[in-house]
């Protein structure tokens, strides 16, 4: 077995099929099944049923899973000890999150632990659950609600643990004197998209945009109407450079999630997403409940 070989298994395991863990690896989907075939043939078994709708995994391609991850988190701690590197927590965040609330949370963690790197991929929802997924994140930052990952709307592997650090309050504006009547929106699928469409229906004339940074600049120019985050707009409601209106928005959380099985290598991450907690010792089964009343 080849950690490469390890690596593409579990992209094609979390993405379902060859085309997408190509994305997800950066590799010609020929590279990615001969990577597979090859894993298979040094096992002797198959690791995945290929069907139209994509690749499933087999029973011994499932018993094969945290095999894999296990041992290219070995192979990951061996090389830190032998090279010296410090250790390293991945972290992917929505692009408005990367920018805005994720760098209070690296100064935290630099302050508890200065002898813990910290590096942080700006990705869309999908990629940020695919990484925490297969094992090339540690931890992600999206937006969401309800008692379990996805309880927003959209799809989330199972197994993973969350903690929810901060409400996020959302502001439905427009600039001075502009109508309601346009929305300007992300792609669908965006966290916002969904949010916008259970808030503000359907029916409305809509721009779609390509990110939240883009929509609040047209937002400003009186291009339309938006539901924005707070943090991103509070400026200019302040200043009178953009209105708020009232409407009613569902509980929205930024909420930080890891693979249940990997608690440990995200427990300082936890404690500064929390805002940093008295005991550092507290176990990890008692961590969430402790950042939670924080």
């Amino acid at each position: 077995m080849e950690f490469r070989q390890l690596r593409t298994f579990l992209a094609v395991a979390a993405e379902g099929t060859v085309t997408d863990a190509a994305i997800a690896v950066d590799l010609a989907p020929s590279s990615v099944s001969e990577q597979v075939r090859a894993l298979e043939r040094s096992l002797g078994v198959a690791l995945f049923d290929r069907t139209p709708d994509g690749m499933r995994l087999t029973e011994a391609g499932r018993r094969m899973v945290p095999w894999a991850r296990r041992l290219l988190d070995q192979a990951d701690q061996a090389r830190r000890e032998v090279t010296g590197r410090p250790p390293v927590v991945r972290l992917g965040a929505l692009e408005t999150l990367a920018a805005t609330l994720v760098p209070d949370i690296v100064e935290r963690l630099s302050a508890r632990r200065p002898d813990l790197g910290i590096e942080v991929a700006p990705l869309n929802r999908r990629d940020v659950l695919a990484g925490v997924e297969a094992g090339s994140l540690d931890a992600g930052l999206l937006l969401d609600s309800g008692p379990a990952v996805g309880g927003l709307g959209f799809d989330a592997p199972s197994r993973l643990a969350f903690l929810d650090v901060e409400d996020v309050p959302l502001a439905f504006v427009t600039a001075p004197g502009t109508a309601r009547d346009r929305l300007l929106v992300t792609p669908p699928g965006c966290s916002f998209r969904i949010i916008a469409d259970r808030v503000l229906g359907t029916d409305r004339e809509r721009t779609e945009l390509a990110s939240v940074t883009v929509i609040h600049g047209w937002v400003r120019r009186g291009l339309g109407a938006a539901l924005l985050p707070e943090f991103a707009v509070a400026e200019d409601l302040r200043s009178g450079a953009l209105v708020g209106h009232p409407v009613v928005t569902p509980d929205i959380a930024l909420r930080l999630v890891w693979r249940a099985d990997r608690e440990d290598a995200v427990r300082e991450l936890l404690y500064a997403a929390a805002g940093g907690l008295r005991d550092a010792s507290a176990p990890a089964g008692d961590l969430r409940a402790a950042a939670a009343a924080n």
